[in-house]
């Protein structure tokens, strides 16, 4: 339609065309209007999944024709996000840009003030906080179901003995590469959504398969300021991975084993627009243990990963809230860089202030 937001996505990999077009393309008020890429491969991958868009060959293209878009999503390898992003803004551009934001948090809150100065709004691709197991755990806390949350246990853990190669994994620092800011990214949201602001990190990054190179096995003690603590894992060499998600409560805990099941789905090529989008199989959902000894399956919320994109619909046109605020992803990298510190020194680090999201410091 022609009032649809016009979107410019900048990259056609993994993110750009797994995650975010099929995203895009399936959320009202959304009109995927360009892809910038130069690969051939990709660029012929973009015309057979998409023959009506168009293609270019660089990010300058959106800038210099910045009046024929609205949103522009930065799907770039790591290295690019904060100058594309900084580019799109001076462009006039709203931005959704990937995770991880930035390489550190300061230079994710001078993009924050960026998107401030420039009246337009800048969000971050958590998608994983409309994962079906987030949404249960958020549902059955809501209800009290637990009592008072003392320990969360989170793992994005997976067997790949064989390094893939490419900058995820063998990067310089400017590409971000390793486990920390990639699945940490997502387990630390998570914790902090969950537990709220934390106080303290002890953690250990190690690279197990290849010595000297970017961490591939990777742990994170958080300790919040409720006294509850969130452990933290990220792994390509566990042979034998742990559940994906425990929540002890004081009342009940909670355990689910198997990861969400919308990447497989978008990997798959499914549509998000298709019905019974993000429902789990009752043979994947978790179970609750009370404190009167029972055990039961627990009812997994569907994910919903489409969520993201229509909140940047409400964002861009209504004015409402971002998705997910950038000051939390600003708050996320203070954990994640006070991890990587940790990991350095062996020692714990201390957050102060503590780091919070935005709903915990203006509860």
């Amino acid at each position: 339609m022609s009032d649809d937001l016009r979107v410019a996505l900048l990259g056609y990999g993994l993110a750009g065309r797994v995650f975010h077009a099929p995203l895009i393309t399936a959320t009202p008020g959304l009109r995927l209007a360009a892809v910038v890429t130069a690969d051939p491969g990709r660029v012929a991958e973009v015309r057979a999944d998409h023959p009506d868009v168009a293609v270019l060959a660089d990010a300058a293209s959106v800038w210099d024709g910045a009046d024929a878009y609205d949103i522009a999503v930065v799907a770039t390898a790591n290295a690019a996000h904060v100058p594309q992003t900084r580019a799109a803004l001076g462009a006039g551009l709203h931005v959704v840009v990937d995770k991880p934001m930035a390489a550190d948090a300061a230079t994710a809150q001078d993009l924050v003030d960026a998107a401030g100065t420039a009246g337009r709004m800048l969000t971050v691709f958590q998608n994983r906080r409309w994962d079906s197991d987030l949404l249960t755990v958020r549902r059955l806390m809501a209800a009290g179901t637990f009592g008072e949350v003392h320990r969360l246990e989170s793992r994005f853990e997976r067997w790949r003995p064989e390094p893939k190669g490419g900058w995820r994994e063998t990067g310089g620092p400017e590409d971000m590469p390793g486990l920390l800011y990639d699945l940490g990214a997502h387990l630390v949201d998570q914790a902090l959504l969950l537990l709220g602001p934390v106080v303290s990190v002890t953690a250990s990054a190690r690279a197990v398969r290849q010595p000297g190179g970017a961490d591939d096995d990777t742990q994170l003690l958080l300790r919040h300021a409720s006294g509850a603590v969130s452990l933290l894992f990220a792994s390509a060499v566990a042979a034998l991975p742990e559940p994906r998600l425990r929540v002890l409560g004081t009342r009940a805990g909670y355990e689910v084993a198997g990861l969400d099941s919308q990447e497989d789905a978008l990997r798959d090529g499914r549509s998000p627009a298709f019905p019974g989008w993000g429902e789990e199989p009752t043979d994947a959902w978790g179970r609750l243990v009370t404190a009167d000894g029972e055990t039961r399956p627990v009812r997994s919320e569907p994910g919903d990963w489409p969520a993201f994109y229509a909140g940047v619909v409400a964002a861009v046109r209504d004015g409402a809230p971002p998705p997910v605020d950038p000051r939390d992803v600003v708050a996320d990298l203070r954990v994640l860089d006070a991890a990587r510190e940790s990991a350095r020194t062996g020692a714990t680090v201390v957050l102060d202030p503590p780091a919070a999201h935005v709903a915990a410091t203006t509860a």
